[in-house]
């Protein structure tokens, strides 16, 4: 029995040690093969290494540098490295949220900052209402020259702090002073308001595509109709895109049938995606306000009801992105996002790629306005 379990004990220490050399030397001969397949590098690197006078970068610098060498080669404008401190503000950004007051600000036709305050959030308790002009924030005085980004930083700090915000609200805009709580403000996908120069247009902007967008759209329609609005411009100006699916399911919300979008993936068959059943915003009027800065997700949903004449694109022609990437995490933080495959809208002509959506009534560059897109809108929608 001692023999036995001797014998064994050695056989099985045997077979561990073989097994582990025999990973460590699989593993090295995939390295081996993957130095061998880029020889150049391999060598540029050593004569670099013993003869460059200066101390070389560290490896991880040398290494995104070899990595954005790469995906120059590889030339798709939308696969792209990101290093791990911009990987992980990307990933915080899709995340959403800050401290602040809950508040989209837009400019009014003289070139005011106003504010229209998220429901259920600070701003809206503390009695802050839709186009409120904003006057101050704390001491930093406001005006129609401040930048937008400028007047957000100022807003934002930390959850917790109350900060003054002080507002005139029409018709004689004399200052009123509230004090706001910071909150965590989730950062949604969907605003929404009634346009102040016709009270029947709800405008419903979409921020970033997200999984909770398309019931963010449905609220938006509920809570616009139940204060006597009769009609809608999507708003997708300056959005990139978001979820693949999730767009899709937005235009569904707006059609009774057909095919939205096709897909496909290298080496795979093509998908189609359908309208199962009709969307329950299938009927109501709608008018789309688009950009250059529209791409991606929210081409799909344009492009989707274009080709359905469900809505007229108003604006100018899109940015033209018509490819599906994969984000992968790497081992120190670093991320790829890696164009994967490529959709298209069935019938769609001119194609999207490179040209972007044609919308239906342009917006000259030098139209003037606070608003052209809306002025727009209310006469497609109304004929007024």
């Amino acid at each position: 029995m001692t023999f036995k379990r001797s014998f064994t004990l050695t056989f099985l220490t045997a077979l561990c040690i073989l097994t582990a050399f025999g990973a460590g030397y699989a593993a090295r001969m995939y390295q081996d093969s993957r130095a061998a397949a880029f020889p150049v590098l391999d060598e540029a690197y050593t004569i670099l290494h013993d003869n460059a006078y200066d101390p070389l970068p560290t490896a991880p610098a040398i290494e995104y540098g070899m990595v954005r060498g790469m995906l120059q080669a590889y030339g798709d404008p939308h696969t792209s490295f990101l290093e791990p401190p911009q990987a992980e503000l990307e990933s915080q950004s899709l995340q959403g949220s800050f401290g602040g007051i809950g508040v989209e600000m837009r400019y009014d036709q003289e070139g005011n900052p106003v504010l229209y305050p998220f429901p259920d959030g600070p701003a809206k308790k503390a009695g802050i209402q839709d186009g409120d002009r904003l006057l101050r924030v704390d001491t930093f005085e406001v005006t129609p020259q401040t930048p937008l980004d400028t007047i957000q930083a100022a807003i934002r700090g930390p959850v917790g702090e109350a900060v003054t915000i002080a507002i005139g609200r029409p018709p004689d805009y004399a200052p009123i002073e509230f004090s706001v709580k910071r909150e965590e403000i989730g950062l949604p996908s969907t605003t929404w308001y009634i346009e102040a120069s016709e009270p029947r247009l709800g405008v419903i902007r979409i921020n970033v595509i997200a999984s909770t967008t398309p019931a963010e759209i449905q609220r938006a329609v509920d809570d616009l109709k139940s204060r006597g609005v009769t009609a809608f411009a999507l708003d997708l100006r300056d959005n990139g895109g978001g979820l693949l699916d999730a767009g899709i399911d937005v235009a569904r919300l707006f059609l009774k049938d057909g095919v939205v979008i096709e897909q496909q993936y290298r080496g795979e068959s093509v998908k189609t995606y359908r309208v199962e059943q009709p969307g329950p915003l299938a009927d109501i009027p709608l008018a789309i306000l688009v950009n250059q800065n529209t791409a991606s997700a929210c081409e799909i949903i344009a492009g989707a009801l274009k080709i359905q004449e469900r809505a007229p694109l108003i604006g100018i022609p899109t940015y033209g992105k018509d490819t599906i990437q994969l984000v992968f995490k790497l081992q120190d933080g670093s991320s790829m996002h890696v164009t994967a495959a490529k959709w298209w809208v069935p019938g769609l002509e001119p194609p999207l790629a490179g040209i972007g959506l044609q919308p239906d009534i342009v917006i000259p560059p030098d139209a003037a306005g606070p608003d052209p897109y809306i002025a727009a809108a209310i006469q497609a929608l109304f004929g007024k």
